[in-house]
């Protein structure tokens, strides 16, 4: 089902928020991601609490710290159930990471470059290379160290398919209807380009949890999604 590619951003400042967003959504969603402003509020607790209520989470924290702390702090989480959670790009935090999920089913994202960053944002880090040239790196370096997928903006997914190959798992946020805002990202696409172009699955965090009927608009986002294989 076309349902299955989406999930939904909790991006809120409570588990009761959150709560109530899931409760709206009941069986049209089964995947949420729990980001750092939900995490901070509600932990690990939370994430626990979806699990058990049937529900897969992504867990996008971008753990990015020396070896040894990412090496445990993967291993907690993947005795937790989570289904994805999120790592940086640099090599050595990679392998921490595959190191510390050991043999469980928790699957490794590395994150290439943010959707909210252009090539003005670059520049003031210090990179002096491109957006797509970044991405490019960070994909390759992530496929040679082993993890099973990446978070992509959706208008480099097809490039990045074509470098991690079919097996990977790519995960595209920035994904909004045409005639949606774009709010903080910068590099979007809709949920039917992000698809067509190689993403398994959308980030879809805004859209749905500002609408005023949540279910109506997942449906929406279905509805583009399947135009993808009609």
């Amino acid at each position: 089902m076309t349902r299955s590619h989406i999930i939904i951003a909790l991006d809120f400042e409570s588990a009761e928020a959150a709560r109530e967003l899931v409760s709206k959504l009941g069986d049209a969603v089964s995947f949420y991601k729990v980001g750092m402003e939900l995490y901070a509020s509600a932990g690990m607790e939370f994430v626990r609490e979806l699990i058990g209520s049937g529900k897969r989470v992504f867990l996008d924290m971008k753990f990015y710290d020396i070896g040894e702390t990412v090496k445990r702090a993967v291993a907690q989480v993947a005795m937790s159930g989570v289904t994805f959670c999120t790592v940086h790009g640099s090599k050595a935090v990679m392998r921490a990471a595959i190191d510390g999920r050991g043999d469980s089913s928790l699957k490794l994202l590395a994150v290439t470059v943010l959707t909210s960053f252009d090539q003005n944002d670059l520049a003031d880090l210090g990179y002096p290379c491109s957006v797509s040239e970044l991405v490019d790196l960070r994909v390759t370096k992530a496929m040679e160290a082993g993890v099973d997928g990446l978070v992509c903006s959706p208008l480099e997914v097809a490039a990045v398919r074509g470098i991690a190959g079919p097996k990977a798992i790519l995960v595209t946020p920035g994904v909004r209807s045409a005639g949606e805002g774009k709010g903080d990202q910068k590099r979007v696409a809709t949920p039917a380009e992000a698809m067509r172009n190689g993403a398994n699955y959308l980030v879809i965090g805004r859209q749905v949890t500002r609408a005023k009927d949540p279910r109506a608009e997942v449906r929406r986002i279905c509805e583009e999604i399947a135009t993808v294989s009609q």
